[in-house]
């Protein structure tokens, strides 16, 4: 059963979140891969980890990009995993076995036997949603401070 994503679940989790890991990220501008973190970042000043085997050891978004899920640093809050939704699920459920609360699909991707694996190892999986819609329409003065 798909979980009810409220506007007060998602404000939640986007003010207990400070550092994203973003999953398939890609370098290049014009893909959502990049743009939705880069505003992330640029726009509300959430700390990017920029994930993709490809990519490992540049750096995409100023930040040096890591392999895999496994190569991430502790303190990873929220994963947004860009994949079509027949390869979504092993990182879906990777990611809340590694205690990441918080786990995004974006516009278009869903999983829901994942999700529920996900929801079963306490995240809270949220699918078919774009941050870079949510953000600025709950919070279209910024983040306040969570200092």
């Amino acid at each position: 059963m798909s979980e009810k994503i409220t506007d007060d679940v998602l404000r939640d989790v986007f003010l207990k979140t400070r550092t994203v890991a973003i999953v398939g990220i890609s370098p290049d501008p014009a893909k959502p891969s990049h743009y939705v973190p880069a505003f992330m970042q640029r726009e509300y000043g959430y700390k990017i980890i920029p994930v993709h085997p490809v990519h490992a050891g540049t750096t995409i978004l100023g930040e040096p990009v890591v392999a895999t899920l496994a190569d991430l640093p502790a303190g990873v809050d929220f994963v947004e995993i860009f994949r079509a939704a027949p390869a979504i699920a092993p990182f879906v459920v990777e990611a809340a076995e590694r205690g990441i609360p918080y786990i995004w699909m974006p516009l278009g991707v869903s999983h829901e036997e994942s999700a529920a694996q996900a929801r079963a190892l306490g995240a809270t999986v949220i699918q078919d949603r774009c941050p870079k819609i949510d953000l600025p329409r709950l919070f279209p003065n910024g983040l306040p401070d969570r200092d």
